[in-house]
């Protein structure tokens, strides 16, 4: 395995790179961590599966519009008007987007640095980490983010994320990630496979109400021409991994995940092009810093690790 560091269309991206088979696992350090490509080898072509930002100008227009690939932090999804409580004292977050929404947390286009790499026969790594610092009133905590890539054999991509509370006090945490998925296959023809038991039930706002109502639909299989999504499922842990599947028929590609379970909610969203999808692991519901519902609650100096894997089989 191999890592490397270039420049393209006005990114500095780290590769990982499985020199055997052609996979690259592409990561933009400088805006939120995120996923900029995850690149195998198909009938001798090579095909980048996620959906990403083609320059630097496409990402300064549009990021905080479809935040693709990006890392979710200290909370992901909404916050109710940008308000919630904690251990008695209420807290509005500042950095929103317009009109006043607190959308998927701080870091998203936090610059994150190199901390550590590794890279052997088997697998290649890196370790990107941001350090937060009472940066917003609304959030006036102390932690550091520290997300790491594994390139795996077998198109196994292994994401892992610490968090690390350096505040005096205990502070509310919420991680997920937004990665879009493309196989070039319109969504309309692919087929999406879930293990969930519940879905959260969603306000007109895509605030959850509080209720989970009991949620099957997906475990067999279900086609998804004329499905929309932007809803949150709560994983069945007690069923085999892996727990999701995204297959093309079209291509025979399937994107293969396995949630550890620090991310019990899988949150789907099918954009309005229909080109590419959603597939977010998440370790809370939206709104989870009001609601509660997989909130995380950190003590002061304490961390917790949350972990997903993403494989392809092309």
């Amino acid at each position: 395995m191999l890592i490397r560091t270039f420049q393209e269309a006005g990114f500095d991206i780290i590769a990982l790179t499985n020199q055997e088979t052609g996979t690259q696992i592409e990561i933009i350090p400088a805006h939120g961590a995120l996923l900029h490509a995850f690149k195998v080898k198909r009938n001798g072509e090579t095909m980048n599966l996620i959906d990403n930002y083609s320059s630097i100008r496409d990402l300064q227009d549009n990021l905080r519009e479809s935040f693709k690939g990006v890392k979710l932090s200290p909370f992901a999804c909404r916050i109710k008007d940008a308000q919630y409580q904690w251990e008695g004292v209420s807290y509005t977050i500042q950095k929103t987007i317009p009109p006043d929404n607190a959308l998927h947390g701080m870091l998203y286009d936090a610059a994150f640095t190199v901390t550590q790499q590794h890279a052997n026969e088997h697998s290649a790594s890196v370790t990107l980490s941001h350090s937060f610092k009472e940066a917003d009133t609304g959030y006036p905590f102390s932690y550091d983010c520290n997300a790491t890539y594994t390139l795996h054999a077998d198109n196994e991509l292994e994401i892992t994320t610490a968090i690390v509370n350096h505040s005096k006090t205990s502070i509310p945490v919420m991680d997920g990630w937004h990665p879009y998925f493309n196989t070039g296959t319109p969504v309309d023809e692919l087929i999406l496979t879930f293990a969930s038991k519940e879905m959260v039930e969603f306000d007109e706002e895509l605030i959850p109400t509080g209720k989970v109502l009991p949620y099957t639909e997906f475990t067999q299989g279900k086609k998804l021409a004329g499905v929309e999504l932007d809803n949150s499922f709560l994983l069945d842990f007690t069923q085999a991994q892996p727990l999701a599947n995204l297959h093309d028929p079209v291509k025979n590609i399937n994107i293969t995940f396995f949630p550890g379970t620090s991310y019990p909610i899988l949150q789907i969203y099918i954009p309005p092009h229909r080109n590419s999808i959603a597939i977010e692991n998440l370790s809370g519901a939206p709104n989870a810093f009001n609601n509660g519902l997989g909130l995380v609650t950190l003590a002061a100096g304490e961390s917790k690790v949350f972990d997903t894997r993403i494989r392809v089989t092309a």
